[in-house]
């Protein structure tokens, strides 16, 4: 940024942050700041409305919550619009109060000390207070920027933050299926709600999306159930819709090697290390014809065993497959062209990604027909990695005559923050 813009950004970053009073929340609430954000920092105390059970993660750390984070039940994801003409000061005071906001909301609080109930009776209350009396479950708030925050499609540098767009954040090329609808991708910011109570995550959507009133529009949203991944080695591997273990071989949180090859990134500016990269995926499935397929060409199709997810080539559902044993005619126990082997890392030069999708059902089409599929979401440290992945699958992969994609987006997820600053504090003051 300028140094005109850099003075700016820090005369907003004060005045936001003295009315946030975000420190103020101290004392019983005790937040807690680990090495990495999406830690469990424990219960809430007794200004929160948490239940005992419930998980509650800090906003604050090395990394944002919501990637390695297990994953949890319910996805809330929402991508905005920063308004024509807006200044970089009102941008900064956006991200001041979504930090603000977000912090509380992952406490089990409403986003003000006013709440939904504490303000004047001929006032909107501050909180829309739907999710007042349901706790944390588990929410966490992920936010991301796109490409378009740093310059715009023609060329325009808004917020002066040009000088510090990636050369590795490029925009994913058109796939085999594609059928994508510009009204439904991409944005300058990104939210993801992720919660074990679909109430609490909406909640956490629909209050942000209040705050931004007047800096940024809601471009579309997705509502996802039934995560169709797991993040840590302690969750079992769920299912999708088409009824098969969905990402057996998903990047681990405990696997630190492997995140930091593939998820983290590790060179560039301040803010930017420390981040990932957001891969946002709407794929219809053409339910009602794969319904009516035998078992054991669902089975070719996706190289697993659907009923325990294991590789066609024997073993258990985590046995790396061997794409070279053969059957007793010579011909391959795992088809080249199934989903699994145009997927694998041993396929794609090593290259793996975390997954963090969800189902999702938008009632029906025009024809009668499930609008279902998957919100497909993955963290990269390079969007070229994925699409290396995605082409090798799109060439050959019998999966696709199923599928057809109809929204993609990629998003910059910044590094996380300590407490006292704002999500993306360190591009601005760069």
């Amino acid at each position: 940024m300028t140094s005109e813009h850099s003075a700016e950004a820090t005369s907003a970053a004060s005045a936001g942050l003295s009315r946030r009073g975000l420190l103020a929340l101290g004392g019983g609430i005790g937040l807690a700041v680990g090495a990495t954000a999406g830690g469990v920092v424990g219960t809430a105390a007794s200004k929160s409305t948490n239940r005992a059970s419930d998980p509650r993660y800090s906003f604050f750390g090395e990394h944002q919550s919501g990637i390695t984070t297990p994953a949890q039940d319910r996805l809330h994801f929402a991508a905005f619009d920063v308004r024509d003409g807006a200044t970089v000061a009102e941008l900064i005071a956006l991200l001041q109060e979504w930090t603000s906001a977000a912090t509380r909301l992952m406490m089990g609080l409403e986003v003000s000390e006013k709440g939904a109930f504490g303000g004047g009776a001929y006032l909107p209350p501050d909180d829309t207070g739907e999710a007042a009396d349901l706790g944390t479950a588990g929410l966490t708030i992920t936010f991301g920027f796109g490409r378009s925050l740093f310059r715009t499609t023609d060329g325009a540098d808004r917020f002066g933050l040009a000088a510090l767009l990636p050369s590795d954040f490029s925009e994913l090329p058109t796939m085999v299926n594609d059928f994508l609808r510009p009204e439904l991708s991409g944005g300058d910011l990104c939210i993801q709600a992720c919660a074990n109570d679909p109430q609490v995550a909406v909640h956490a959507v629909r209050n942000l999306t209040r705050i931004a009133i007047g800096r940024a529009t809601l471009r579309w949203s997705q509502l996802g159930f039934g995560r169709t991944s797991s993040t840590s080695t302690t969750q079992q591997t769920p299912r999708n819709l088409f009824g098969q273990k969905d990402g057996t071989n998903n990047i681990k949180a405990e696997e630190a090697d492997r995140l930091r090859q593939n998820v983290w990134i590790t060179q560039g500016p301040p803010g930017i290390v420390g981040g990932s990269y957001l891969i946002a995926r709407r794929i219809a499935m053409n339910i009602e014809v794969w319904d009516g397929v035998q078992l054991q060409e669902q089975n070719r199709v996706l190289g697993r065993d659907k009923k325990t997810g294991a590789p066609l080539s024997g073993g258990g559902e985590f046995t790396a497959p061997d794409f070279s044993a053969h059957d007793s005619s010579g011909m391959p126990l795992i088809d080249p062209r199934s989903h699994v082997s145009r997927a694998h890392p041993d396929n794609n030069n090593g290259i793996a990604m975390l997954r963090r999708g969800y189902n999702y059902v938008d009632g029906n089409d025009g024809t009668g027909r499930l609008d279902a599929g998957l919100f497909f979401i993955a963290f990269v440290n390079q969007p070229a990695r994925f699409a290396t992945v995605h082409t090798n699958m799109a060439r050959d992969d019998m999966f696709a005559e199923y599928l057809k994609t109809t929204s993609s987006s990629v998003f910059l997820v910044p590094a996380g923050v300590l407490e006292d600053e704002y999500i993306g504090q360190a591009l601005f003051e760069a």
